[in-house]
């Protein structure tokens, strides 16, 4: 894991919403990156429950931004130790829900029967690192944290 994304795990949502907004949307990730879940509270549960959400149901997101600007594009989801491509979402740029500044847009309502309420939000915090918000509708439901595979730390 990223040591930025470990230090994440123990942040508290309000910390973790004033990273986010003092990031700029940032580049739009390509290829495959790792996920991490990252749940309220601090210290050794919350990073256990984090790796377990890992192992056993997300691992990350594979973007593939075809447009010729690389500012559109699709993405899927890796789901399950077997890192299985699910759910598919459109990525785009759009001001975000948090504090209406730019960010990188993934959204599922046209592409996902199971994820159609869910929105997510990224802004790059440092190169090739991001962190997220997930909104159930227009509820910030969880935070998470994209690296890419060649920046893991």
């Amino acid at each position: 894991m990223h040591p930025t994304i470990a230090a994440w795990l123990e942040s508290s949502p309000k910390q973790l919403d004033e990273i986010y907004r003092t990031a700029s949307a940032g580049n739009i990730p390509t290829g495959d990156t790792a996920g991490t879940a990252i749940l309220a509270g601090k210290g050794q549960v919350t990073q256990w429950v984090a790796k377990l959400a890992a192992w056993l149901f997300w691992r990350g997101k594979i973007f593939d931004m075809f447009a010729d600007d690389g500012e559109k594009g699709i993405l899927v989801n890796k789901v399950s130790w077997y890192s299985v491509s699910l759910i598919v979402a459109k990525v785009y740029r759009q001001n975000s829900w948090l504090d209406g500044a730019p960010c990188i847009v993934i959204d599922y309502a046209s592409t996902s029967l199971l994820a159609r309420k869910i929105r997510d939000e990224i802004r790059e915090v440092e190169p090739g690192v991001w962190l997220g918000n997930v909104w159930w509708g227009k509820t910030h439901i969880l935070n998470f944290a994209l690296s890419q595979k060649t920046v893991q730390g």
